[in-house]
């Protein structure tokens, strides 16, 4: 597959390379420590003006999150043809090159897994067929610790949004219903990169992620970019220690568009591989997703129309990564400027 041709010609994945404005590392990226008390405030803020923030004093234990790591490095360094025993992704396993079912591909390998732990235990078998326990225990041990320190952040985003219910937002993922997933990245080294004088090999292209949150952990090779607010795109700093938490599109309706959900983006790296592990936290299929009442002030409306997450779900997966997925829901222009006044 695509993903593993390390000597292949680039022009044959004319697809995938970019003509991207090369970027210095973004010093802009709120730090939140989580054992500070103003940390709900902070976390506030930075969802308002960025989307997104790194998370540091989170609690996960180190050796989660490198035991996890090795593990992942274990399987994508295996042969392909031990890999594909994985595949296809239904959504769940492996998958390579392809992302989603509408043609998005990038220089990448994943393994999708739900979070309900049975399902984990059924699809670590093909992916780690010789100590599937191995993979078990460290995917459960890293998703329980995330999930507790995600509940956290939910709990203190709605503390410092003055709501007095402060588990409406982490109740959604602690219901076991809950829709969440968590994923797997391989980005392999490209050294062939030299020779797109200055263009870029797209990894993993640009979207919104459309759950309520998401919580990134990366190993220190680069590669994340953000989109600003004008568009600009910037390099994350990566931190292996750390977790940078996005703001999902169901939390944007949550909030009337008071959070943005933070557009971001992969480019491949000549020399080094990217690892990165993601929990996307989603609320049960059922739930309607609409603005807070305890958000709203008098007078003000929704900008968005009520969903159920079913059906952005369905809507999203018919879309392209780059697609407003947010678009359909959207009420009129005139709304938005009723509501300027708030």
């Amino acid at each position: 597959m695509v993903v593993l041709s390390r000597t292949a010609k680039l022009d044959h994945f004319s697809d995938l390379i970019k003509t991207c404005k090369p970027t210095s590392l973004f010093a802009g990226i709120p730090v939140v420590d989580l054992s500070s008390p103003d940390a709900k405030h902070r976390i506030v803020r930075a969802c308002e003006e960025h989307g997104m923030f790194k998370v540091i004093n989170h609690g996960v234990p180190l050796d989660f999150m490198t035991t996890l790591e090795a593990q992942a490095l274990k399987f994508f360094n295996l042969p392909q043809s031990q890999k594909d025993k994985a595949a296809p992704a239904d959504p769940f396993g492996y998958r390579s090159k392809r992302i989603g079912p509408n043609g998005d591909v990038g220089w990448i390998e994943y393994i999708l897994l739900s979070t309900n732990l049975d399902i984990i235990s059924h699809k670590s078998l093909p992916i780690f067929k010789e100590n599937p326990e191995i993979f078990r225990d460290a995917v459960e041990d890293y998703i329980t610790a995330v999930k507790n320190m995600t509940f956290e952040v939910l709990e203190m985003v709605a503390d410092g949004l003055g709501i007095d219910q402060k588990n409406v937002l982490s109740k959604l993922l602690k219901d076991e219903k809950s829709d969440s997933c968590f994923r797997l990245n391989y980005y392999p080294p490209c050294p062939e990169l030299h020779a797109l004088s200055g263009r870029s090999l797209i990894g993993f292209g640009e979207h919104t992620d459309p759950q309520i949150i998401s919580v990134l952990k990366s190993n220190n090779t680069s590669g994340l970019q953000i989109s600003l607010k004008d568009g600009t795109w910037v390099t994350v700093a990566p931190d292996q220690t750390a977790f940078f938490i996005n703001v999902g599109d169901c939390l944007q309706v949550m909030t009337n568009g008071r959070f943005k959900s933070v557009k971001h983006r992969v480019l491949a790296d000549t020399q080094s591989s990217r690892v990165s592990m993601i929990y996307f936290g989603g609320p049960p299929l059922s739930e309607k997703i609409a603005p807070l009442p305890s958000l709203m002030a008098e007078g003000e409306e929704s900008l968005y129309k009520e969903f159920t997450w079913s059906e952005f779900k369905k809507s999203a997966n018919r879309s392209r990564l780059a697609d407003n997925r947010l678009g359909p829901f959207e009420k009129s222009a005139a709304v938005m400027l009723s509501n300027s006044q708030f």
